[in-house]
């Protein structure tokens, strides 16, 4: 997301409580950390979510919490509160980037009216959140709870994935090169753009490069510091 996001940005985190753990707002923290300054930090919830689990993280971690009573039984009032007060943060220009720690996929519509504005949008969410609000976003960022991060390194290497995207994306884009070449940088962005989920670690390499090798129809080289992939078959 570097790529969309500057380092001066002012960024918004914005917490559907209701909907995640208190376990994910470490993590949402030090995503954002490379975008830019954290201006505004919010909690959204009903008074039985605000007043037990989620207590200690926000006081903790200094956010507000934004208290919703629920007016009627099955309703709630802390996504409308959370969107309404999103859209004033942005026309009161006090935030460049946001950050939404859900997995809700209502707040998709919401996601899309931001970049519609200008401003560009990151989702932290667990591995449940649809793909209808990941693909919103500028960049989705997948919480994995501890003891599954522990499961997943004993597997690492025995799932290595190639996903065609990938080699789709590189044909694509070497047809607008008169020598067929793309800079690996402008891949993962494009990857990224098509894929806001994209990761080389979700797919078992330790980086891009790494994934980019492992593909037969591939081949890569090093020109000025930086580094270069082709489809084979130009290269020949």
């Amino acid at each position: 997301m570097a790529e969309y996001a500057k380092q001066g940005d002012r960024v918004a985190v914005l917490v559907d409580c209701d909907n995640t753990s208190p376990e994910i707002l470490e993590y949402a923290l030090r995503v954002v950390a490379q975008f830019g300054r954290v201006v505004v930090r919010r909690g959204y919830g009903n008074h039985a979510t605000l007043a037990n689990k989620w207590q200690e993280a926000l006081v903790r971690l200094a956010f507000t919490p934004c208290l919703q009573y629920q007016y009627a039984a099955g309703k709630n009032t802390s996504d409308i509160a959370l969107a309404l007060d999103a859209l004033e943060d942005l026309f009161d220009h006090r935030a460049d980037t946001y950050c939404l720690v859900t997995s809700d996929s209502d707040f998709a519509y919401l996601c899309r009216k931001l970049r519609e504005r200008g401003a560009t949008v990151c989702i932290v969410g667990e591995d449940k959140t649809p793909d209808a609000l990941r693909n919103a976003s500028d960049q989705f960022f997948e919480y994995q709870k501890p003891e599954a991060e522990n499961a997943k390194v004993g597997t690492a290497k025995k799932s290595k994935k190639r996903p065609k995207a990938l080699i789709a994306a590189v044909s694509l884009m070497a047809a607008e090169s008169a020598e067929g070449w793309v800079g690996l940088g402008a891949l993962g962005q494009y990857m990224r753009r098509t894929d806001p989920g994209f990761s080389p670690q979700k797919n078992g390499y330790g980086g891009l490069l790494e994934m980019v090798e492992s593909y037969p129809g591939l081949t890569t080289r090093r020109d000025g510091g930086g580094h270069w992939v082709q489809v084979k078959e130009k290269a020949e």
